[in-house]
This record gives structure tokens, sequence and C-alpha cells, in this order.
């Protein structure tokens, strides 16, 4: 039987990367994602989640193993902190990458509105500087700054951590849109389980240090995803199985 499964549009294969005359930060993993694809990668702290993503940004090479990237993918990274420039409004932090790579103006302009619409920021919101806005503001900043590349590839290093949880919701569900809108292949580092669950195809576990990828979760609930699915049984003994084995790989 033919394979039907879509491309892989990132792959890493034995990858190990060390680090300060020898330390090992990641051990031997291996790990496909198929385009249009989202993941989510959960593990303690320290084993190597941020590593994986600059592997696949091309922002690191590993030590042993080899990366590899669908062909012509634009891959873009989202921070945990946004990173804006302070003395430039929304509309021009939107604008920058694509003033760094020669955009023209009419083009910029609407990518710039198409990004503006994905995540929903009013008008009134989008000629302020970045101290004027609230940190769930700043960071759908830090989303549409992305967007605006318009990338095949989407990585995220826990870019809600700093958010409560109902700021947190909104970007989940702003996440979700984008999916649907979109179809970027992404890949999504948190600590939060539910957050993992609720937005991912799957949800990859990594031990403690020397990190490896150490279980698979297929999450089964169809696309689109709203806040009720939360309070589901089935949802909650997903998640409860996923932090169950996070606990058996601490540290």
């Amino acid at each position: 039987m033919a394979n039907t499964s879509p491309p892989a549009a990132l792959s890493i294969s034995a990858a190990t990367v060390r680090f300060n005359a020898g330390t090992t930060v990641l051990d031997k993993v291996d790990l496909s994602i198929h385009r249009g694809e989202f993941v989510s990668l959960v593990g303690p702290s320290g084993c190597g989640k941020s590593t994986i993503l600059r592997l696949l940004a091309g922002l690191l090479k590993p030590s042993e193993g080899s990366v590899q990237r669908g062909d012509n993918l634009a891959v873009a990274f989202v921070f945990q902190e946004p990173n804006l420039l302070p003395w430039r409004n929304v509309v021009d932090n939107i604008r920058l990458p694509l003033e760094l790579a020669g955009v023209p103006s009419g083009e910029q302009q609407r990518r710039i509105d198409a990004s503006l619409s994905l995540i929903g920021l009013d008008e009134s919101d989008q000629s302020k500087r970045p101290r004027m806005l609230s940190g769930g503001m700043r960071m759908r900043v830090s989303l549409a700054r992305a967007l605006v590349t318009e990338p095949d590839v989407l990585l995220l290093d826990e870019p809600f951590a700093a958010l409560d949880d109902m700021l947190r919701q909104q970007l989940n569900e702003d996440m979700l849109r984008i999916r649907e809108a979109r179809g970027i292949t992404t890949l999504f580092v948190t600590h939060n389980v539910s957050e993992a669950v609720f937005l991912s195809e799957r949800v990859l576990v990594m031990s403690s240090t020397p990190g490896r990828l150490v279980d698979e979760f297929v999450v089964p609930f169809e696309y689109p995803r709203t806040a009720s699915l939360k309070a589901e049984a089935r949802f909650a003994g997903l998640a409860g199985d996923i932090a169950q084995r996070l606990r058996e790989v601490q540290p």
C-alpha cells in the first residue's frame, strides 16, 4: 500500500548536541513533522526543547546526526519574550522583517494588513509603542511580526509562559485561528500540558538532560476546537496521561 502521509517539512535524524567541553544537551534525537502539522514539545526544564527549535531554525548545528527542512521552506521563530523595538509603534515593529528583506512598500502594507487581521489587533492600538501595550498585546504583535513573513514553518519557544490564564487561552484560540487560515507547519514548545493538548495534533515528551524523545501522544480531537473542549472528560484524561508521563521523566 502506498504511503499517504504528507511529506515531512522538518526532520532530525540521530541528532546529538554537546556544549561546554562535552556536556551533552541532546542525545540521538529523531523527530519528523509533516507539512501543515501542529506538534507540541513538552519536557522538564533544561532538557533541550529550545535546542531542538534552534536546530530546526538553522541557528545551531548538531554535533552528530543531521537536520533536514523541506526545499525552500521559510521559517519564522517566536521567542518567549516579544523583543519589540521600543521606539517603533506596532505597525513599524511588524514591518521590520519586510524592510530588512527589501520587500516593496505596497507588498509590505498588504502583508501587514493580513497579519493584523489574523491576530485581531484593534486599529486604535496600531500606532502605540510597546510600553503602551499589555503583555498579551505585545505577544500578539510578536506573532504578527512572524506571520508577516508568510512562513511555511513556525517555531514557538514558550511564547505564552508569562501570561495569565485568561490571556493565554485567548492567544491559544488565536493560534488555532492562524492554523485554520494559514496551515503553517508548527512546532510549539510549552510547559503547559493542557495548552499542548488543546493546540496540537501530537504531543512529544522529552526526558531530562541529556534530552531524548521518549514518548508521543496522538491528540484525537478534530479541528476546529473551542475552549469548551477542555471541560470534556476525554480531554482531561489525555492531559492527565501526558502529565503522568512527565512526572516519570522528571530528574
